[in-house]
């Protein structure tokens, strides 16, 4: 369970080193939008989102299994984070996601890091569609710059979304199209550079140049701060800890899924072999730090993680100069952060959860076999109807029975055969 910074740092050269401070800059500036717009999505506020990009970030590279795994908020987290914070408070999330950190660290140290490859590809699927639906449907009325609270539930909420559209701003939808547009096209016309915050930097710049009645960060949310904050212990009084358990557990199997994937799919891309139960433990030490900075819930970023490797890093060196480099952003460069347009941070992320949805894989969902087929459905509707816990355990009965069902039947899939996807 040795680090893999730890192993990499025996044989590093010079020029690993350049090649890691390039992905990592190059990471951190497509990071720090996403970062953000992920935790105003959750309910919590930028610099949130921003704390955990660092301390999470920083942790899950020095201490992970990974060589190039890049931790931080992510979206597959939004949707029980903002169910948290809607029932328990920001104060209820925290101690939520130190919980989290300590069943990461007792499964990592109980080898708990192989059992992922029995959850069924087809609930990951379900649930991760799902939850892309759910961040689609969120990011409408900042879109289209509607003003008023909407409701929480999706049934409610889209209905609510059609009433409210006579008063949408036409400018804030503009500054929220073009923002998508220009996302789309730096990743086919210059797929090296950090499009992200480029397309947003464009647009938000021209709301603030022609003063366009479009909200910001900083209207919003006020001026963020320009340091991270004090390291204090959440609440864990005992009624406290019971009434966030069934919370933690399933931020904890987010974390520990999300991570174990981004690093399988990252081996693929590096011909490597990550360290299953580190990246377990870093990931818990990831949230334990977070939740005490005041962060929100972290894991391993697979489109992060596939940006560094895409830019040449070579080590966890790289996630480590990731998280600095943003520090360095917040301290040098926070009231800019402030310009960014929330219509902007709208269109990335309904770009974020069209990418989630992986719709190139949609035809192959059509052709897997019919069994697989009911898990996926019933888990994407459970996802959008109900909550994330009922439907990821109704998921993983549904399918462990299934397979019990069908031991010995040569077309179910094997744990060799689950190639998870680059999300």
């Amino acid at each position: 369970m040795t680090p893999k910074l730890f192993t990499t740092l025996k044989t590093y050269s010079k020029a690993q080193f350049r090649a890691d401070v390039f992905a990592g800059i190059t990471v951190a500036l497509v990071a720090l939008p996403l970062s953000i717009a992920i935790a105003i999505a959750s309910g919590a506020g930028p610099a949130e989102g921003i704390v955990t990009a660092i301390v999470a970030g920083f942790l899950i590279s020095a201490l992970g299994g990974s060589r190039v795994q890049i931790g931080g908020p992510t979206g597959a987290f939004i949707v029980v984070v903002a169910g948290v914070v809607a029932t328990h408070g920001y104060d209820g999330l925290v101690t939520a996601t130190f919980m989290a950190g300590i069943i990461l660290l007792v499964a990592g140290a109980f080898h708990a890091g192989g059992l992922v490859r029995h959850v069924p590809e087809a609930v990951i699927n379900g649930f991760t569609i799902g939850i892309a639906v759910i961040i689609a449907t969120s990011q409408i009325p900042d879109l289209l710059g509607l003003t008023g609270t909407m409701p929480a539930d999706f049934i409610a909420k889209i209905p609510a979304i059609w009433h409210a559209l006579p008063v949408m701003t036409s400018s804030a939808f503009a500054i929220g199209l073009a923002t998508m547009v220009l996302i789309v096209l730096f990743r086919r016309v210059a797929p090296r550079l950090p499009g992200l915050i480029v397309a947003v930097a464009i647009t938000s710049a021209a709301v603030a140049l022609f003063d366009l009645p479009v909200a910001t960060i900083q209207s919003r949310f006020g001026d963020l701060p320009r340091s991270l904050p004090m390291p204090h212990l959440p609440d864990l009084s005992f009624e406290r800890v019971r009434a966030l358990l069934s919370s933690a557990v399933i931020i904890a199997f987010l974390a520990g899924v999300e991570s174990l994937l981004s690093a399988m799919v990252a081996d693929r891309m590096i011909s490597g072999k990550h360290r299953s139960n580190a990246e377990l433990l870093a990931q818990g030490a990831a949230n334990l730090g977070s939740s005490l900075f005041g962060g929100l819930p972290a894991t391993g970023a697979i489109a992060r993680t596939a940006t560094n490797v895409r830019a040449g890093g070579k080590t966890p060196v790289a996630g480590i100069v990731h998280a600095l480099t943003i520090l360095m952003i917040l301290i040098l460069a926070a009231p800019l952060a402030g310009y960014l347009a929330m219509p902007a941070l709208a269109g990335l992320l309904l770009l974020t959860a069209w990418n989630m949805s992986e719709p190139h894989r949609w035809g192959s969902y059509l052709r897997a076999p019919r069994s697989d087929q009911v898990l996926l459905l019933i888990t994407l509707l459970l996802t959008v109807l109900t909550d994330l816990t009922l439907a990821i355990g109704v998921g993983i009965a549904l399918g462990l029975a299934m397979k019990l069902r069908h031991r010995g039947d040569k077309r179910v899939e094997t744990d060799e055969d689950w190639t998870p996807r680059d999300r």
